[in-house]
């Protein structure tokens, strides 16, 4: 007589629950871009969904305790003259949003921690050095400032948002990439490629270190992901268009640790990598469901658990980091998965009878603050992120401002309006010289005090708002 013998895992019975119809967020007109971006981003404080607009990209910024229908009229955050493709929040400030866009740009904004009475239109620093659309927008996961973009030029960019400047410009690649992920402590990060190649790369040493051609034998689109241990997860399709997973060592890149088939559908399928559970969910842009497998060191390394399904397909999907959790409900992981006119969190939950802290659940997670300088990150320093306990929840900081110094800021700047009037002074009266530049500092003075004014309001809303007064 045989027994099977079930494999011992406190994540065996994890089930996923859409919340309550009242605590979904309505009437949010999802962006109908064809690229195979997530189009949501979501962090303790904010929900972020890539929205359709005319005249220029857009994306809307909701305070997740902002649940219910959304007003037409809610003010978005605009700036983009194309469409939005990605966006990302910074890892390290809960109030700092990157975005890219097919206007070869990426730009880096400041969210209030109150709703914002206007469009907010001008971003904190923008960044213009892809020559065709920027796809990808990748915060580095423990050094501050530092940011990734990709574009349709096949150019990886690091940045330093503190300076606006490039760090980095690396041209490996000679087709679209399709995605990018840094590794756990981001000294390296890995790519997938329209040349069909999984490469890793060091972008300090500007080098490829490790590639591996056809890790799935399709030819549609492939996704790949770091694991807290350096291996690397990926999903792609058969040569007869079957969707497939695999596990790969990216020191020997020879054979998989893992190669399983799934089904036959069109969609991508996105992975959303929890590193404190060992957990990867996989969503499908047109599929209704969400799969989640756990990854460990034993046979046959990747072990499904279970599946969490719908009746509306998803067109994207948001991951909250471990921080936003509800610990007193057990809740391991949270998705926000977008329907065509809605968002919808999705709580990925560990049945336990007991109320306390479960400290098995819960190791020390990944803090908002960051672990090095963008000096030190150069210099070729490397660390693992700061990590939080989570016994007590976390509350997240009030609003901190992101500062940016440029160099050489003033040789950038035209000075067309300073020598036009060097040039006309000589044939202009005096008398009309002084009337215009007592003009000119009239105007300048009446805008410094609106300025100082609108400030003012905003901070005294802003303390309405969080219930300080």
């Amino acid at each position: 007589m045989s027994r099977s013998i079930v494999r011992q895992s406190k994540f065996r019975h994890v089930f996923g629950q859409a919340v309550k119809t009242d605590q979904t967020y309505d009437d949010i007109r999802v962006s109908k871009v064809t690229w195979d971006s997530s189009f949501c981003a979501v962090n303790p404080k904010f929900l972020a969904v890539i929205v359709e607009s005319s005249g220029g990209g857009a994306f809307l910024v909701l305070l997740l305790s902002k649940v219910g229908r959304v007003d037409k009229n809610y003010p978005l955050v605009i700036g983009h003259s194309g469409p939005v493709l990605d966006i990302d929040w910074c890892p390290h400030n809960d109030n700092i949003l990157a975005s890219c866009s097919e206007d070869t740009t990426a730009m880096v904004w400041q969210i209030p921690d109150h709703t914002p009475s206007r469009p907010i239109s001008e971003p904190i620093v923008v960044l213009e050095g892809h020559s065709k659309r920027v796809g990808i927008i990748k915060w580095h996961p423990t050094a501050r400032n530092i940011l990734l973009t990709a574009g349709s030029d096949n150019l990886i960019i690091i940045w330093n948002v503190g300076t606006g400047e490039p760090l980095i410009t690396m041209d490996d690649h000679p087709d679209l990439i399709y995605n990018v992920s840094w590794n756990y402590n981001g000294s390296l990060f890995c790519t997938t490629c329209k040349d069909r190649r999984l490469r890793v790369c060091d972008p300090r040493k500007n080098e490829v270190v490790a590639e591996r051609l056809s890790p799935h034998e399709g030819i549609r689109p492939m996704r790949a992901i770091f694991t807290k241990e350096g291996n690397i997860f990926t999903t792609g399709f058969t040569r007869m268009s079957q969707r497939e997973l695999g596990l790969w060592d990216p020191t020997n890149f020879e054979e998989p640790i893992a190669l399983l088939e799934l089904d036959t559908s069109n969609g991508v399928l996105l992975p959303f990598y929890d590193p404190d559970t060992n957990i990867m969910y996989l969503s499908g842009k047109g599929d209704s469901s969400v799969r989640y497998f756990e990854i460990t060191e034993e046979p046959p390394y990747v072990h499904y658990i279970s599946t969490f399904s719908s009746k509306e397909p998803q067109r994207g999907m948001g991951f909250m980091p471990k921080r936003g959790v509800d610990v007193s409900k057990c809740e391991i992981a949270r998705l926000y998965k977008l329907h065509e006119r809605k968002c919808e969190p999705i709580m990925m939950t560990v049945p336990r009878k007991s109320d306390l802290f479960q400290d098995d659940l819960y190791p020390d997670t990944p803090g908002p603050e960051p672990a090095l300088e963008p000096e030190e990150w150069m210099d070729r320093r490397d660390a693992d992120p700061i990590l939080v306990s989570m016994r007590d929840g976390y509350v997240p900081p009030k609003s901190r401002e992101l500062k940016v110094a440029k160099k050489n800021v003033l040789d950038t700047r035209p000075a067309t309006r300073r020598s036009m009037s060097a040039v006309d002074g000589s044939s202009l009266p005096p008398q009309l010289l002084e009337k215009l530049v007592e003009e000119i500092q009239n105007l300048k003075a009446t805008v410094l005090s609106q300025e100082k004014r609108i400030c003012d309001l905003e901070n005294k809303l802003s303390k309405y708002t969080n219930g300080t007064v």
